[in-house]
C-alpha cells in the first residue's frame, strides 16, 4: 500500500509541474545557423524562390498568394504543411525584408504563432545563415507542451537548413 501511495504521489507531482509549465512559460526561443559555400546573392535568391521550397522543406504540400505587397513587407500566404501524416493550414505572413540580409516570417495556425527571422551574413564567397525562432502556443495545454519539444522543434528547423544547404551548393 505504502508504494502505491508513493507511486501516485509522483504522478500527482508529475501532473502538477506539466501543468505549471503552461502558466510559467509562455513562449519557446531558439537559435540554427549553417554555413553555405556560395555568394550571399546566389543564397537569398534561392531561399525566397518560392518554387524551390519544397525541395528543402518537403512537408509543404502548396503554398498560395492570399496578398503581395510590393516590398514584401505585408505579403501573406496560405500553406498546407503534412507533418506526420497530419495536414495542417497555416498563413505565412512577411514582417520583415531586406534583401541580402534579413527576412523574418511570423506563421499562424490554430495551435501555435512562430516567428522565424533569417539573418544572411556574408563571408567572402560564403553565407552563414542565422535563424532565430520564437515559437508561442495557442492553447494551454500546448504550452504546457511546447517547452518539451523545444529540441526536436530545433532539429526540425535545423534539418531544413541542412536540406537548404544542400540545395544550394549542389
Amino acid at each position: 500500500m505504502k508504494v502505491v501511495k508513493i507511486v501516485l504521489g509522483i504522478i500527482v507531482a508529475l501532473t502538477l509541474v506539466f501543468l505549471a509549465t503552461g502558466i510559467v512559460v509562455k513562449e519557446v526561443k531558439y537559435t540554427v545557423e549553417v554555413d553555405v559555400n556560395k555568394p550571399i546573392n546566389e543564397v537569398f535568391a534561392l531561399f525566397e524562390n518560392p518554387n524551390t521550397l519544397k525541395d528543402w522543406m518537403p512537408g509543404i504540400k502548396s503554398i498560395t498568394t492570399i496578398n503581395e505587397v510590393a516590398g514584401k513587407v505585408g505579403s501573406k500566404y496560405k500553406m498546407v504543411v503534412e507533418n506526420n501524416g497530419q495536414e495542417m493550414t497555416m498563413t505565412e505572413k512577411i514582417i520583415n525584408y531586406t534583401p541580402n540580409l534579413k527576412i523574418t516570417f511570423e506563421f499562424d495556425s490554430n495551435q501555435m504563432l512562430k516567428t522565424d527571422d533569417f539573418n544572411f551574413i556574408t563571408y567572402g564567397n560564403s553565407t552563414k545563415i542565422v535563424q532565430n525562432c520564437t515559437v508561442e502556443a495557442k492553447g494551454y495545454l500546448m504550452g504546457c507542451m511546447f517547452p518539451y519539444f523545444k529540441g526536436t522543434l530545433k532539429d526540425l528547423s535545423l534539418g531544413y537548413m541542412n536540406d537548404f544547404k544542400k540545395l544550394a551548393e549542389k
